[in-house]
């Protein structure tokens, strides 16, 4: 079975998209390659807390549906009590499926939860159209329930695409169903 986020790609977005900027080919057209999800555990890893770290990770986890990875610090910072090796951080990239099934939850289960939610900034679609979404709370997404929720970390996702430059990259994500604003 194929997402269908996935479908709504093949079948509706890439013929639009071909009319709106004159594609030659399908191959043409933009796509999305992958999401990055990553956490940054400053204040978690300083008090080396792995109990902690542990929570993270599997409500990562569980966010992503996939087991994320560590990050290490490249080097030490005393004024951030850092040193170098150590855990700061967690990343998780997804491609194919589960990626566009990642998509699909953002887009419609955890931004609409988001608190005073008033849509994306286009700023957030960079000159080479990705786009970056930063989220405060991680609680907003439906895999976390409140009973076991103990702490309460932010998230940032990173939707990478192939798209040549900004404004390909906006009309990409707005097809898809992003809620960016009209600038």
């Amino acid at each position: 079975m194929q997402s269908r986020l996935l479908e709504k790609y093949r079948k509706e977005i890439v013929p639009a998209l071909r009319e709106e900027f004159g594609y030659k080919t399908v191959m043409a057209v933009p796509r999305v390659i992958k999401v990055i999800v990553n956490v940054g555990m400053g204040r978690f890893a300083v008090a080396k807390d792995t109990k902690m770290m542990e929570r993270i990770a599997n409500d990562l986890g569980k966010i992503t549906g996939q087991k994320p990875a560590a990050r290490k610090a490249k080097q030490s910072i005393a004024g951030f009590k850092t040193r170098e090796g150590m855990d700061v951080g967690m990343v998780v990239t997804l491609r194919g499926r589960r990626m566009y099934d990642f998509i699909d939850r953002i887009i419609s289960l955890a931004l609409p939860r988001v608190r005073d939610f008033q849509g994306l900034p286009i700023s957030n679609v960079d000159s080479y159209g990705n786009l970056n979404i930063g989220i405060r709370e991680h609680n907003v997404f439906p895999e976390i329930t409140y009973e076991s929720l103990k702490d309460i970390f932010g998230v940032q996702m990173t939707v990478a695409t192939t798209a040549k430059n900004q404004k390909e990259g906006m009309a990409l994500f707005r097809k898809l169903g992003f809620p960016l604003k009209h600038g």
